[in-house]
């Protein structure tokens, strides 16, 4: 038996990683879930994710109004835990770890990421996943046994495809791709 996953990137946030800890969506971001939205309703109704931070909650609103359902928040698929709430540090650290690979990052990251391959491959139902560029990444670098970081670069509300089997995450379509402004 398959899960059929859509991991849905948030929409364009309001503000940067580096300076906001939590932005909502900026007006171009709102549009963009409202278009993702009006695709990915046209079919049944899935379960819908989130990540419990503002952006992954206001990309999923258009969902949830169309379904007629609550999204439920799983803190397992939220951005990569920083060490630091000081947002020039946060900058300096998040583009370390971009460059690098699960492999020779902190445990405690190591555990972050396999949090989010476990929190994805659990669900046992179809679902959209509405979360972040690196949680994405996780998911799509497990699938492919890719160990960098970054994998790909998905862009603000892409949809990447994958499927669980037999435990184990399956892509089946890496989403669109554009350089967004993460940092």
């Amino acid at each position: 038996m398959s899960v059929r996953l859509i991991l849905v990137r948030h929409g364009k946030a309001a503000a940067t990683w580096g300076a906001d800890l939590d932005p909502g969506l900026d007006e171009t971001g709102r549009a963009q879930a409202a278009r993702m939205a009006a695709g990915l309703a046209v079919g049944a109704p899935r379960d819908l994710v989130v990540s419990p931070l503002r952006r992954t909650r206001e990309t999923a609103a258009p969902l949830e109004a169309a379904w007629g359902l609550t999204a439920r928040v799983e803190p397992r698929v939220a951005e990569i835990p920083s060490p630091t709430p000081d947002l020039e540090r946060r900058v300096v650290w998040l583009r370390g770890v971009m460059a690098g690979r699960w492999s020779t990052l902190a445990p405690e990251l190591q555990a972050w990421r396999a949090s989010v391959i476990a929190a994805l491959v659990g669900l046992s139902r179809p679902a959209v996943v509405v979360s972040h560029f690196i949680a994405i990444n996780v998911a799509v670098g497990a699938a492919l046994g890719d160990d960098r970081v970054v994998v790909f670069e998905p862009d603000n509300c892409s949809e990447t495809v994958l499927d669980v089997v037999n435990g184990r995450l399956l892509l089946v379509e890496k989403g669109a791709e554009a350089h967004t402004k993460v940092l």
